[in-house]
């Protein structure tokens, strides 16, 4: 969406931050022998709260109020009560909400715990590649020129990109135009960030993977090489200038 309106920009702050609240909450609540299904239930009540509604869930029917994601799995994994967080963990949260017409999306990986296993490297290479990548957005600038800079920018850091999951324009539903933002550069799309459009920046950086593939429940992904991959993401408004992040309240850079 567009903004245009003080009202639209009051919808999309509140909307933003039902869902950035509920994420911060969700990753404080998060602990070793939690199941993924309590922890999302935990998401579903706080976004009841606040007065919310889970945009998986009203978009596509997804199994849950929010995608749980653990270790090897990349994105979209279904909360389930038999699988349970464990110390060191690879962990990535994605809440997306719709609330009074508006829709914004958050989402990010942390390691739950001691870092025994070492995923604290591609998770601050994912936050910070987030960062740079939403600071250097304006209107005018081409979508491929950020994907360049991301793939650019986790080649260096010794990591690849999952080119089949992109970010996307939100506000008044979950996925709207443009719907790609891809995180490497699409030398065919020729389509620049457009001054007070609303769109989820979000970063997949792997270890080795480049494709995620849908597996038998029709929901979870998982990379085509193996690997681990690291996901942040914030919804914002573009401007002429610095991006205003609608979902920083959520405190996924910290």
């Amino acid at each position: 969406m567009s903004i245009t309106t003080e009202n639209e920009l009051t919808g999309m702050q509140q909307a933003s931050d039902a869902v950035a609240i509920t994420l911060k909450k969700m990753r404080e609540f998060a602990k070793p022998g939690i199941s993924t299904k309590e922890l999302d239930e935990y998401g579903g009540k706080l976004l009841a709260e606040l007065g919310a509604k889970s945009a998986p869930k009203l978009t596509y029917g997804f199994p849950g109020y929010t995608c749980i994601s653990v270790n090897e799995v990349a994105a979209h994994g279904i909360p389930a009560a038999d699988k349970l967080l464990k110390e060191g963990d690879l962990v990535n949260i994605d809440v997306s909400a719709e609330l009074n017409g508006y829709w914004a999306d958050n989402g990010g990986s942390f390691v739950l715990g001691e870092d025994i296993y070492g995923h604290g490297k591609l998770v601050a290479a994912s936050k910070e590649i987030l960062k740079k990548a939403i600071n250097n957005i304006k209107g005018g600038i081409r979508i491929s020129e950020i994907g360049r800079l991301i793939e650019t920018e986790a080649k260096k850091a010794g990591y690849t990109v999952i080119k089949n999951l992109t970010g996307h324009g939100v506000g008044r539903s979950l996925h709207e135009e443009p719907h790609e933002i891809a995180n490497y550069c699409d030398r065919y799309n020729t389509t620049r960030f457009k001054k007070n459009s609303v769109v989820a920046i979000e970063t997949f950086i792997s270890t080795r993977s480049t494709i995620a593939e849908t597996q038998a429940d029709g929901w979870t992904l998982t990379g085509n090489k193996g690997g681990f991959v690291a996901q942040h993401e914030h919804t914002i408004m573009v401007t002429g200038g610095q991006p205003v992040i609608f979902t920083a309240g959520s405190g996924i850079w910290e």
